[in-house]
C-alpha cells in the first residue's frame, strides 16, 4: 500500500495535535507500576505510554473492541524486552537479515507474556482477561496475521509511535540508519503494515507533522 497524504493535522484527532482519547477506562496505574522494572530496557517507558496512548485513540473508534484487553495488552507488550541480552536486542532483533522473525524477537514475545501471568493476576485480573492479554503478546511482532479487533489496535498502535519524532529518533538509533531513511521505510512499509483505517489516518499526519518538524523534504 503506498502511503496517502489526503488528511490534514487539524482534521485527525491525534497526538501531534495535542488530541486526548475521549474513552472512560478502568484505571491500570497499578499495572503500570508493577511493569516499572521492565520499562527501561529498549526505550520502553517512552515507547510503551506513547503506544498507549495511541491504543486508546483507536479504541474512541472502535467501541466493539474489548479496551480492558486491548490496552493490557499494549502496556504490557514489549516489556519481555527486559529479560533477554540488551545486545542481541540490537544485533538480531534489528540489524540481522531476518529481524522480525528473529529468535530474539520471539523470545521477548514469551517473557512478555510470563510478566502478564506474573503480574496480573495479583492485581485481580481474571485468567479469562490474562489468557486474551498473552494471545495478542504472542506473535505480535513475528506472526504477520492478526487475530481480532484488539490484536490489530495493539498492533496498529504498537507502529503508531514510529511516525512521530521520538519514535523515528529511536529507530535510526536501533537500526542505523538516517532519520531520512526511516521515513522512506514507513512510508515504503510500515505504512502498509497498518491495519485499520484510523490508524492510516493517524499515521499520515503524524508523519506530515514529523517531516516538517525534522525538515525532511530539506535535509536529504
Amino acid at each position: 500500500m503506498t502511503m496517502e497524504y489526503t488528511h490534514v493535522l487539524g482534521d485527525i484527532p491525534t497526538l501531534a495535535n495535542g488530541a486526548s482519547p475521549r474513552g472512560e477506562w478502568e484505571n491500570l496505574d497499578a499495572v503500570w507500576v508493577a511493569v516499572r522494572p521492565y520499562l527501561r530496557t529498549r526505550a520502553n517507558d517512552i515507547h510503551l505510554p506513547l503506544s498507549f496512548n495511541f491504543a486508546e485513540l483507536l479504541l474512541d473508534h472502535h467501541p466493539e473492541a474489548d479496551s480492558l484487553v486491548t490496552r493490557l495488552a499494549i502496556l504490557l507488550h514489549d516489556t519481555g524486552w527486559a529479560r533477554v541480552d540488551e545486545d542481541r536486542i540490537i544485533s538480531e532483533g534489528f540489524r540481522s537479515d531476518n529481524a522480525m522473525q528473529s529468535d530474539i524477537r520471539v523470545l521477548h514475545e514469551i517473557e512478555g507474556c510470563n510478566i502478564a501471568r506474573e503480574v496480573l493476576p495479583p492485581l485481580g485480573y481474571s485468567d479469562e482477561v490474562v489468557d486474551a492479554v498473552c494471545k495478542i503478546i504472542d506473535g505480535h511482532d513475528t506472526d504477520p496475521n492478526h487475530d481480532g479487533i484488539e490484536d490489530a489496535i495493539m498492533r496498529d498502535a504498537d507502529r503508531l509511535w514510529r511516525f512521530q519524532p521520538t519514535g523515528m529518533a529511536f529507530s535510526a538509533l536501533w537500526f542505523g540508519k538516517t532519520p531520512q531513511e526511516i521515513r522512506l521505510r514507513l512510508e515504503d512499509t510500515i505504512y502498509g503494515q497498518l491495519i485499520t483505517p484510523e490508524a492510516r489516518a493517524i499515521a499520515e499526519v503524524e508523519l506530515a507533522r514529523s517531516i516538517e518538524l525534522l525538515k525532511l523534504d530539506v535535509i536529504q
